[in-house]
């Protein structure tokens, strides 16, 4: 490659020509390069694939020096007559025009429609969050109730409070029962049960006329004020030992706690 060739390669004139810069004078000149040299051609059709690739990464502007690069990139290949090329140079230039504004238009379609998607994604997860806090704000309002009510019943003068300890099978074992016979309810409050075996549990009894009357497991996760049947005239409560998901009748000889009710 002759040093006339290098210099008009690295004028920038190339650049400015496939992006419609030049001036008429500047034209005239990249046309007759183009028509007497196959390099300079090669070096055009090498700039005009780049500014292809440039667009389609959504960029607008093409680079303006990247001569360098391609200078040691250039082969031989034919050259068009010049009459040809100045015939469709124009319809060229619009060509290339109009596929780099497709491919920007394509781009900010896609990334608008990838807005849109993430917009409805986090849409999705607002809604979602509002929806647990008002199922929260439901449960808690309903667990409010329950302590609201629970400390207006402890608080009753007609409640009754009866500290159940265990005896010498169960030590560790303190239950606190809380008996209303005006608005017959009753609560028990489990504060400390000694460990089992797996096999077995604690069933709480009440006695009636001579029968004893299951009020249920107790277990130690129910270190809360839980709910038990309330029965009429019970005479006193009792705490056993039985096989694992209960008894259907009370195995007095394994009791570990009893109180009398007044």
């Amino acid at each position: 490659m002759n040093a006339k060739i290098t210099t008009f390669l690295n004028s920038g004139l190339l650049d400015k020509y496939l992006l419609g810069e030049t001036t008429s004078a500047e034209t005239q000149t990249v046309e007759t390069y183009l028509s007497k040299y196959p390099e300079v051609q090669n070096a055009y059709n090498t700039l005009q694939f780049n500014l292809e690739v440039v667009a389609k990464s959504n960029a607008v502007d093409a680079p303006k020096h990247i001569l360098d690069a391609i200078l040691d990139e250039i082969d031989e290949t034919p050259v068009i007559n010049l009459n040809t090329y100045k015939k469709y140079k124009t319809w060229h230039k619009l060509g290339v025009a109009a596929s780099i504004a497709a491919l920007i238009f394509a781009g900010w379609s896609f990334s608008l429609y990838d807005q849109k998607e993430k917009l409805s994604e986090e849409n999705q997860v607002v809604v979602d969050e509002i929806f647990d806090l008002r199922s929260d704000i439901e449960m808690n309002n309903k667990k409010l109730d329950e302590i609201m009510r629970q400390f207006k019943q402890l608080n009753d003068p007609e409640t009754y409070k009866y500290i159940i300890e265990g005896n010498s099978r169960a030590k560790n074992l303190k239950t606190v029962a809380y008996i209303n016979a005006k608005d017959k309810t009753s609560m028990i409050d489990v504060v400390s049960l000694p460990k089992l075996p797996e096999e077995q549990c604690y069933q709480i009894w009440a006695e009636l006329q001579g029968k004893m009357v299951s009020l249920g497991i107790l277990s130690e996760t129910d270190r809360q004020l839980k709910t038990i049947p309330y029965t009429e005239n019970a005479l006193g409560l009792n705490i056993t030992i039985e096989p694992k998901g209960g008894n259907t009748v009370a195995s007095l000889q394994n009791s570990v706690a009893e109180i009398t009710l007044q």
